[in-house]
């Protein structure tokens, strides 16, 4: 069996003209629709956004919210990591666990985030713990599916060898478990920035979702715009400089190589 070839075009090409025509739509749709004031064209916004920049506030309220997803981000990979690889090597534990992460897997993000105000106050900690809280269960759920995934035939030839501990969760636990890794990664920074902008709406002073809930009761749709496609770019920038590197390095022992299996 042959595999098909891989596309010649490169992937950085593909992925501008992507983002040109996504540009080109939205132009077109702005034209069409003919109301600046609800679908402000792709210049309206960019004036905007370097009016926000040239001010100080874009700066300081992207940091504002890069910290907030920094730190969230990284307890949830930290704890939900430890805890979803305890659950998935330990099927009793994971017995009684089980409703635990299901309620929190399922527990609608607001509500999190609105008792976290309650209970904890209009402060950091409030915030950083109800987006940690939120994500946290399903970096557990997919890492607990990849520890159940683990080979054991690698498991028997690493006692066989008689492999230290070290070695064995360095070569035989950790390269099966890196793609679980970067799908957490991938779907964590899709999920916190958003749940983050929410916590910001509601209950902070600084950051992109602050500043959108600003905008939105001055009814300044080029300024929603601005702030939030200026955070997707900073997402999307992420994105390909570091999960996607990750990720093809996370799967590059699962390739099959040129030739092999060729009928």
């Amino acid at each position: 069996m042959k595999y098909p070839a891989p596309s010649r075009v490169p992937d950085r090409l593909i992925f501008v003209l992507s983002l040109a025509a996504f540009v080109a739509f939205w132009w077109v749709l702005s034209v069409v629709k003919g109301e600046p004031r609800v679908l402000p064209a792709p210049p309206a916004v960019l004036a905007e956004l370097w009016n926000e920049a040239a001010s100080g506030r874009l700066t300081k309220n992207i940091g504002a919210t890069l910290t907030r997803v920094a730190i969230a981000f990284g307890l949830s990979m930290v704890i939900g990591s430890v805890l979803g690889i305890l659950l998935g090597r330990m099927p009793r534990l994971n017995r009684w666990a089980n409703p635990w992460v299901t309620i929190f897997l399922n527990l609608p993000a607001l509500v999190l985030i609105v008792l976290c105000y309650l209970w904890i106050g209009l402060n950091e900690v409030a915030a950083i713990t109800a987006v940690t809280l939120n994500k946290t269960a399903m970096v557990l759920v997919t890492l607990r599916e990849g520890s159940r995934a683990l080979s054991p035939d690698l498991g028997d030839l690493a006692r066989v060898y008689r492999m230290p501990k070290g070695a064995v969760l360095r070569h035989v636990v950790v390269p099966q478990l890196a793609p679980y890794f970067a799908i957490s990664a991938r779907a964590g920074l899709a999920i916190i920035w958003k749940i983050v902008l929410v916590v910001e709406f509601l209950g902070r002073s600084s950051g992109v979702g602050f500043q959108i809930h600003t905008k939105f009761q001055m009814f300044d749709i080029p300024g929603v715009l601005a702030y939030a496609l200026s955070f997707v770019a900073i997402m999307l920038l992420i994105e390909v400089a570091l999960i996607q590197p990750f990720e093809r390095r996370a799967n590059r022992w699962r390739r099959v190589p040129d030739g092999a299996f060729a009928g």
